[in-house]
């Protein structure tokens, strides 16, 4: 952990109060400019769009993987492994590969607009590529299993008798989700989320394949004051803070009374 995480945290952090120099490397005096500089309302902006984004991601995610876990972990178990099977496959090939997969099906030459226009439901191709919607769409299909896993987990540890007595003493099945299945669940919802929310701030690929140059979020800005720009005391000051950002928002999470539920009854 000191060797292959602390050691480069500490490193990332030294550099951001470095000055650019001329060649693109790092010189003195050592500044706080780099942080500052942060505050400007376009990194800002860029910062809120990706926060909304990953948000975003993370809510639909939770909408469709909960559905799918909780059918995973009632379905029979010579079924089981099939499913989850079928949720660790797309694992096997590059995102980047499956990414430019969703590229070839929304183009405006793609396969869902030359389909709609041989079936006659529009007269000319949509824009569905290079805007946000293709940005979380790219998110949600890549961090989709990060979210069906641990709420399946949750799920399938549920206690089946604790249903059935809610059921027993006159609980609807719409009371018994939400006061008996949902509270018991919240663990595998708090990991979930986790798991989505965080690396979805920091993916850069995917807005930069499927969202072209209209869409940049933190991850890009980033990658670009390091690859592009050759600002590595900046690029280095933006890990910094949206390091501690995520942090920021798991200790929010953690204290939201889902998560606390949850810990009580774990």
């Amino acid at each position: 952990m000191g060797l292959f995480f602390l050691l480069p945290l500490l490193l990332v952090l030294g550099v951001s109060f470095f000055t650019r120099s001329s060649f693109g490397g790092i010189d003195v005096p050592l500044t706080l400019e780099n942080y500052i500089r942060f505050v400007d309302p376009l990194y800002i902006k860029i910062l809120w769009v990706s926060c909304v984004l990953a948000f975003a991601t993370t809510v639909l995610c939770l909408v469709f993987g909960y559905p799918f876990a909780y059918i995973i972990a009632r379905s029979p178990a010579r079924y089981r492994n099939i499913l989850l099977l079928l949720i660790i496959v797309p694992f096997w090939t590059n995102s980047l590969i499956r990414t430019y997969a969703w590229i070839v099906l929304l183009r405006t030459e793609g396969v869902i607009n030359t389909l709609l226009l041989q079936i006659g439901l529009i007269d000319k191709p949509l824009s569905l590529l290079y805007n946000e919607t293709a940005v979380l769409i790219g998110l949600v299909y890549t961090m989709l299993p990060f979210m069906v896993l641990p709420l399946y987990a949750s799920i399938e540890k549920l206690d089946r008798s604790l249903l059935e007595a809610a059921a027993d003493l006159g609980a609807k099945p719409r009371q018994v989700f939400w006061k008996v299945t949902l509270p018991l669940t919240a663990p595998g919802i708090m990991a979930g989320s986790l798991l989505v929310f965080i690396p979805s701030l920091g993916l850069f690929f995917i807005p930069d394949l499927m969202g072209g140059s209209k869409t940049v979020l933190v991850g890009n800005l980033i990658k670009n004051q390091f690859l592009t720009a050759r600002d590595w005391p900046f690029g280095s000051a933006s890990s910094i803070i949206l390091m501690v950002l995520t942090l920021l928002f798991i200790t929010a999470y953690i204290l939201t009374p889902m998560a606390k539920q949850g810990k009580e009854l774990v």
